[in-house]
This record gives C-alpha cells, sequence and structure tokens, in this order.
C-alpha cells in the first residue's frame, strides 16, 4: 500500500481510519468474522472449514474474535442460526409469510458504479441515485442494479458500502466498472416503492431463508431495478428483483 500510495506506513492508518473510522487491522479482522458469519448462516460447512476459509489460523483464534464481534461462539451460532438474527438486527427469526423465490441464472455483467458508505435504505442512496443519473445514460437497453456489497444484517452502520450500476457507460462521467458475477441466483420480487425495502428483506430472513435448504454464496446481493423512477409513472409501480447469489 506505501508503494502505491506513496503514503507512509503511519499517514496510511491516519487516512484510513479518518476516512473509514477504523484501522486497517480492524477493518481485516471485521471481514474476517463478518464473511464468517455469512458461512454460518448460508452454508452447511463446518467451523473449523469457515475459519480457514476467512483467514484464523485455526478454530480457537476463529472463536474468541467471532466471539467478542457477535457476543456469542461460532459453535452457539451453528447449531441455533436464529441467535444471529437475534444478536445484530431487529428481524424477528421466523415471519407469518412465506416467499417463494425464483431460482435463475444470470450471466456476468459489466457495470459502470459509483459508491457510497451509509446506513442500508438510508437516504444518502437516494441522493447517490440522483447524482448518478445526472451522469447521462443511453435510453436503449440500459439496465440498473444497486449491489449491497457488504450484508445489510452483518455490515455496522458506518460502514455499509452500496454501489449504484449502470449496464451502459455514462455519457458525461468516466466511471470505474466491474463485473457483476454470473450464476445461479434466488430471485424475489418486491412491488412497491424503494422505502418499503426493508419490509421484503424481513420477509426473506425470517420467512424464508432458513428453511430453504439451499447454501448461499457470500458474493453481494444485487437489486436489478426493472420498473423504477425513470420508467414508470407511479412509486407504487415499481418493480425491484431481490437476488441472492447462491452455491
Amino acid at each position: 500500500m506505501e508503494e502505491v500510495s506513496n503514503y507512509s506506513y503511519r499517514n496510511i492508518q491516519r487516512i484510513f481510519k479518518y476516512t473509514c473510522g477504523e484501522t486497517i487491522g480492524a477493518y481485516q479482522q471485521r471481514l474476517r468474522v463478518e464473511n464468517a458469519y455469512k458461512l454460518i448462516l448460508y452454508t452447511k460447512e463446518s467451523l473449523t472449514a469457515i475459519g480457514l476459509k476467512v483467514g484464523f489460523a485455526n478454530l480457537a483464534s476463529f472463536s474468541k474474535a467471532f466471539k467478542q464481534h457477535f457476543n456469542i461462539s461460532p459453535k452457539q451460532a451453528k447449531s441455533d442460526r436464529g441467535l444471529l438474527l437475534n444478536e445484530t438486527s431487529i428481524i424477528p427469526v421466523k415471519s407469518a409469510i412465506m416467499l417463494k423465490p425464483e431460482i435463475i441464472y444470470i450471466q456476468p455483467t459489466r457495470v459502470y458504479y459509483e459508491s457510497t458508505s451509509t446506513q442500508y435504505a438510508n437516504e444518502e442512496i437516494e441522493l447517490l441515485w440522483n447524482k448518478f443519473m445526472h451522469y447521462e445514460f443511453p435510453d436503449y437497453e440500459t439496465e440498473y442494479f444497486g449491489v449491497i456489497v457488504d450484508e445489510p444484517l452483518i455490515r455496522e452502520e458506518l460502514n455499509c458500502r452500496y454501489d449504484a450500476c449502470s449496464s451502459q457507460p455514462a455519457k458525461s462521467k468516466k466511471l470505474p466498472s466491474k463485473m457483476i458475477m454470473g450464476g445461479r441466483y434466488a430471485q424475489f420480487i418486491h412491488a412497491g416503492k424503494y422505502g418499503t425495502l426493508e419490509e421484503t428483506y424481513k420477509e426473506i430472513y425470517s420467512g424464508w431463508i432458513f428453511d430453504s435448504g439451499l447454501e448461499f454464496a457470500h458474493t453481494p446481493i444485487i437489486e436489478r431495478y426493472i420498473k423504477h423512477v425513470d420508467n414508470t409513472d407511479s412509486e407504487e409501480d415499481q418493480l425491484t428483483a431481490i437476488l441472492l447469489p447462491l452455491k
């Protein structure tokens, strides 16, 4: 990082802490336990395999770091996955509504994007999109996506990253690009304005995810905006596909 940025180690630490609200070491540790959380929640892998996969040397160091962050041990989390949701969110473990997703396959897609770090469903996401759409995109065959880079149930509010994405390059600004991963996804359809998306997420996580029998990948959740403010007359007519990545 020193070589790339031409800053000293101390300056890199200072800038990173100021920008991201945590040290580089704390950031790395948090990413490890958050990725472990996803694997415990979404897969059937053993705790030892999960600990090694996310970068811990052994089960003991993994268990210690996980418990410090989530207040429960990995063993407790594995035996009762609902404990994780009880500890980290207001989402109930069970819901009266059972959603039925469509299992789909999508092709890898190059997108052009801009990011914000904020609490998910925050007004900053709307501000990001207002700014993003002013860059002017071709009207033909342009699709819009939101990439939930950080799991909204897991990440602390300060660090939640969201990417506004277009399938076509902007006319008035050169934006960075990346690939949305192709593969198998569980697709849920949310009808209505974006402000009520959180309710659909609650139904997914409390009414379906534990009993689905599917294993989830820990790549980002994708929102595909099928009918959005620019191609529909009313917020109530908006359609959003929520895509959860599957193994």
